[in-house]
């Protein structure tokens, strides 16, 4: 039932959306040269996958979780994207794929092996990350991966139609900061 709901979404929201997807993918041109930014992941059962997002911050900025980046590499535009999360709207794309869901736990990179171990210890892995989910909305980041890790069981464990969709509306009206880069 939930993938179905994933896929009109998804298919839905980039139907209605390809407006603002395609003003800020030009927008995007003239600020970083290279608007959209692609990804490897780790996915369900650890398979990887390729996250789209809108590119939020220098090219040359090294790949590492958004805790570790220094926010001198997020541009104004990028600030701006981060704000509104607009930055998150390609991994819809995602979603109609079917590598990722509206909700769930938020995909993490390979080289994060703290917090890949304790997902796996506990069975993140046997879900589909998602766009957003509990962790994000409580604004639990992956700098606490063990914590993360257990607020993502909760969640898995828990997840309701109406926290899906709760968990939904608290993200597009601004509750959560997620994965935010930390001042240095």
């Amino acid at each position: 039932m939930i993938r179905i709901i994933d896929f009109l979404a998804a298919f839905v929201g980039l139907l209605l959306l390809w407006p603002i997807l395609l003003i800020v993918t030009i927008i995007g041109l003239f600020d970083t040269g290279s608007p959209i930014f692609i990804q490897t992941r780790v996915g369900k059962h650890k398979k990887p996958f390729k996250l789209i997002k809108f590119r939020t911050m220098a090219r040359e900025t090294q790949s590492v979780a958004s805790h570790l980046a220094s926010n001198a590499a997020i541009t104004k535009f990028g600030s701006f994207l981060r704000k509104t999360k607009i930055d998150e709207l390609p991994q819809l794309v995602n979603v109609l794929k079917g590598e990722m869901s509206l909700v769930g736990p938020r995909p993490n990179l390979f080289n994060q092996q703290e917090l890949i171990s304790q997902r796996e210890l506990l069975g993140v892995y046997n879900v589909l990350p998602g766009v957003t989910g509990l962790a994000q909305v409580q604004n639990i980041d992956m700098s606490t991966p063990k914590l993360l890790a257990e607020t993502d069981k909760q969640m898995i464990d828990n997840l309701t139609f109406s926290q899906y969709v709760k968990f939904i509306l608290m993200t597009v009206t601004g509750s959560g900061a997620g994965d935010a880069v930390k001042p240095k």
